[in-house]
């Protein structure tokens, strides 16, 4: 069983694309040679800024012939039917069976479609890969026709095997395959041949390509973690940046330089981003200042100065982006001082939506808003609006014009410039969270009320201008920003009906001509954030049918609750009692149905214990009038723990009762006694949860 090796060499792959890029060749070509019957026992992909690479180990030397029986027409059928079949078939008349089978005598045919070589399939599935790669942008160079993301130079491509190595032939618009490469641009020794992955992979590292992209950001990290502890300093993590500059250097060499004094003084988000986003440098920071002193820069090459005249001119660039940076932050904190009016005034020119007006009208809602639901959250109402008018002054700023990422972050450096206390300050940043499911929740009571503001601003103008969510489409974020909803109500535990959140959002649209009837808005709003409590739910371990028969009583306006109850019924529910009582409810439903759909009344009220004959009987309306009352009070506080404590206690009693006792008494008197009597347990049980949706 041959090895196959391709290598695609080209001019650099941007490095944002390598990762998907090394995928899709790799997922092609397998898929497409074992559709053509080439099974393969282990692939590897890998890729540097000049290849894409794919080995595979263990591939059959060709396609099996494969045998396959095909039922054609009846005998005796049209001849252009039976023609048809013929050519269909590749077959003649006198190549067919005839067989009887139970509709009559019907003609077979056995086809065979001997097995191909190897080299022929890898050649085909190869060159249609290479013509039809899904790159994100593509180009054209000479006069070819062929489209790749750079220049594409060269195409190796063999099979080895005890017996040696053969290239597989091929020709894509005069790149003819073949069995030899190149290292490293500059420190390599030219082109090479290789027999094989482990010949490739070796040659490859002694003209300084390290083949792959977790090896060399291993490398990168270990380097740059030592550099930086040899002076008592800490590299600042970032595996995005990593993995991109893993994807500029085919032999990284890690060097640390410094950061002019100028600049040492701007906040550390500020020098990160500046030096991540312009010149891919990792930041380096003293862990007892928490200040960014140094960078860390990757070199594509060795030199004889050992870098010295790299850093220099990365020090030199960098100086030029860093004075930028502080121009923009020393003109901010001017502006800052003097108050900021005027980028709240700016926001009165920058639209937001057309039909939802400006900025600053967005931030006149969030702000109103905010002051609604400030009590709700234990927050102050002047100080909920204050924050909510300040969160986004810094859209206006210079420095998060430049910089779109610091957005809110450098609204709270500049809170403090321009006099704010710090519950605003700290809200300018973290009223955005959460983004996503890791990202941490603001539970500062300020903070929390501005954030739910500009949620609930959000989904309420869209939903008042019919822009829902469809599908995979969300271009405003709207499912994100109800899971910040939801999150943000969980954690901080708001007892408060979500419905009653939602409305003076929806009041702030009533009546604009955008806006449709507020009660169709708020019922389907309210649907999709029941559709998305369900996905955290299920994403916190409940059963859907448990989350079902909790969030059927209409008990999900108000979340915590929900989550309480939920919790409660499935603890209870996975113990013996709560099992088991389960089955005496689904018991109780199923007779009171029945009797219900056959009498044609609904068994609801009056059970009197003076017709009760049976002691079972007797101790199940002892056991109704010593819980009911205790449950509803349980319910009615929160305490569904004490709920199903309660219900717990009916478990014993209700199974004796159905030991004991016949409903369906001869003396029909006693027979709808009994069926009342069950109509307490079914009430009972489901203000709790509508049980009837719960499996098992």
């Amino acid at each position: 069983m041959p090895d196959l090796l391709i290598e695609l060499f080209s001019e650099e792959i941007p490095a944002r694309m390598q990762a998907r890029a090394v995928e899709d060749l790799k997922k092609r070509v397998t898929d497409g040679l074992v559709a053509a019957g080439l099974t393969y026992a282990h692939a590897s992909s890998f890729s540097t800024p000049r290849r894409l690479t794919l080995a595979l180990e263990g591939m059959l030397a060709e396609s099996p012939t494969i045998r396959e029986e095909r039922k054609g027409p009846k005998v005796g059928a049209p001849e252009k039917a039976i023609e048809g079949f013929l050519r269909g078939a590749g077959l003649t008349m006198d190549q067919l069976e005839e067989r009887d089978t139970p509709k009559g005598a019907v003609y077979f045919a056995m086809i065979e479609k001997p097995g191909r070589p190897a080299a022929e399939i890898v050649a085909e599935v190869l060159e249609d890969t290479i013509r039809n790669f899904p790159w994100p942008k593509s180009m054209r160079w000479g006069k070819g026709a062929l489209r790749w993301v750079r220049p594409l130079h060269s195409i190796l491509c063999i099979m080895s095997d005890e017996a040696g190595t053969e290239v597989v032939p091929m020709d894509i618009d005069g790149i003819t395959s073949g069995d030899t490469t190149e290292g490293h641009r500059f420190m390599g020794a030219g082109r090479f041949a290789v027999t094989g992955f482990e010949d490739y992979a070796a040659k490859l590292k002694r003209n300084h390509v390290i083949l792959s992209a977790e090896e060399r950001a291993e490398a990168i990290w270990a380097d740059a973690q030592n550099l930086a502890f040899a002076q008592g300093l800490e590299v600042v993590d970032d595996k995005g940046l990593l993995a991109e500059v893993a994807g500029l250097v085919e032999w990284p060499v890690t060097l640390m330089g410094d950061i002019a004094e100028d600049f040492l003084n701007l906040p550390p988000e500020v020098l990160q981003t500046s030096m991540k986003e312009h010149q891919k440098f990792f930041s380096v920071k003293n862990p007892k200042t928490g200040r960014i002193e140094k960078f860390i820069t990757v070199a594509n090459r060795e030199t004889k100065d050992n870098g010295a005249t790299i850093l220099a001119g990365n020090q030199k660039v960098l100086f030029a982006r860093l004075s930028d940076a502080k121009f923009f932050w020393e003109n901010d904190v001017r502006t800052a001082k003097a108050g900021a009016s005027e980028w709240i005034e700016k926001l009165s020119n920058v639209t937001f939506h057309n039909k939802l007006g400006s900025q600053a009208e967005r931030i006149d809602r969030i702000a109103a808003l905010a002051r609604e639901i400030a009590p709700i959250v234990g927050a102050d109402a002047d100080l909920a609006e204050k924050a909510a008018r300040w969160a986004k002054a810094d859209l206006s700023s210079e420095m998060v014009y430049e910089f779109p990422e610091l957005q809110g972050l450098m609204g709270r450096y500049y809170a403090e410039f321009a006099g704010h206390p710090a519950e605003v300050a700290a809200a300018a940043t973290e009223h955005y969270s959460p983004l996503g499911p890791s990202d941490d929740v603001p539970t500062a009571p300020v903070s929390v009320a501005v954030a739910l503001a500009d949620k609930l601003d959000l989904l309420t103008g869209f939903w008042a201008i019919d822009e829902k969510p469809t599908g995979s489409k969300d271009p405003f974020a709207l499912r994100r920003a109800a899971l910040g909803v939801i999150r943000l109500v969980l954690v901080n535990n708001i007892d408060h009906s979500l419905e009653g959140i939602l409305d003076p959002g929806l009041a702030a649209h009533d009546g604009k001509p955008y806006s449709r009837p507020d009660e169709h808005t708020r019922f389907e709003l309210m649907g999709f954030f029941l559709d998305r409590y369900k996905v955290v739910l299920r994403d916190m371990g409940y059963k859907h049918d448990i989350v079902d028969a909790v969030l059927s009583l209409q008990t999900g306006d108000v979340l915590p609750w929900s989550n309480a109850r939920i919790a409660s019924l499935q603890a209870f529910l996975s113990t013996d009692d709560g099992e088991n009582l389960l089955q005496g409810f689904k018991r109780a439903n199923n007779i009171l149905s029945q009797a219900e759909d056959k009498d044609g009344v609904e068994y609801s009220y009056g059970a009197d214990i003076k017709y009760a004959e049976d002691d079972a009987e007797k101790a199940l309306f002892a056991a109704l009038d010593k819980f009911e009352a205790p449950i509803a009070e349980a319910i009615l506080g929160g305490d569904f723990a004490a709920a199903m404590a309660g219900l717990a206690g009916l478990r014993a009693p209700i199974d004796a009762f159905f030991e004991a006792v016949q409903v369906n008494s001869d003396n029909e008197v006693v027979r709808r006694n009994r069926l009342n009597l069950l109509a307490r347990i079914r009430t009972l049980c489901l203000s709790v949860a509508d049980l009837t949706k719960v499996e098992g």
